[in-house]
C-alpha cells in the first residue's frame, strides 16, 4: 500500500521555478534565492549548499515578485531528503490563499497545465 501512495504522490505535476525561499526551522530563518526543482502542490526541491537537517518540521515562505507588492506563500512542511545539491521539502499544510497561488504557479509554468490536480 505504501508503494501506491508514493507512486500517486510522484504523479503530481512539477515545475522548475526561480524565487526567494525562506525556511524557518527551530526559530532560525534560512534565506535562499535561486532555482527550485520539482515544485508541486505537495512539495519542492530547493537547490542549496546550506547544511539543512532532514526529517525536521519547517515553515516554507515562497516570495512571488513581479506584483505591485511581493506576495508571500506560507506553507508548513518537513524536510524529507537531502542531496549534495539541495533539500526536498514535503508540504503538509497551507492556507487556502497560498494553495490557490501555488496551484496557479504550477499551472502557468507547466507544459501540461490541464494535468494539475
Amino acid at each position: 500500500m505504501t508503494h501506491l501512495v508514493e507512486d500517486e504522490r510522484r504523479k503530481k505535476l512539477r515545475v522548475d521555478f526561480t524565487t526567494n525561499i525562506v525556511l524557518n526551522m527551530d526559530g532560525t530563518e534560512i534565506h535562499m534565492q535561486g532555482n527550485s526543482k520539482d515544485l508541486s502542490l505537495s512539495g519542492v526541491y530547493i537547490y542549496t549548499k546550506d547544511d539543512i537537517p532532514v526529517n525536521r518540521k519547517c515553515g516554507v515562505e515562497i516570495t512571488l515578485t513581479g506584483l505591485v507588492e511581493p506576495l508571500k506563500l506560507r506553507i508548513n512542511g518537513s524536510t524529507v531528503r537531502k542531496e549534495p545539491t539541495g533539500i526536498a521539502v514535503l508540504f503538509e499544510s497551507m492556507d487556502l490563499e497560498s494553495y490557490i497561488h501555488l496551484k496557479n504557479i504550477v499551472r502557468y509554468n507547466s507544459s501540461e497545465p490541464d494535468n494539475i490536480y
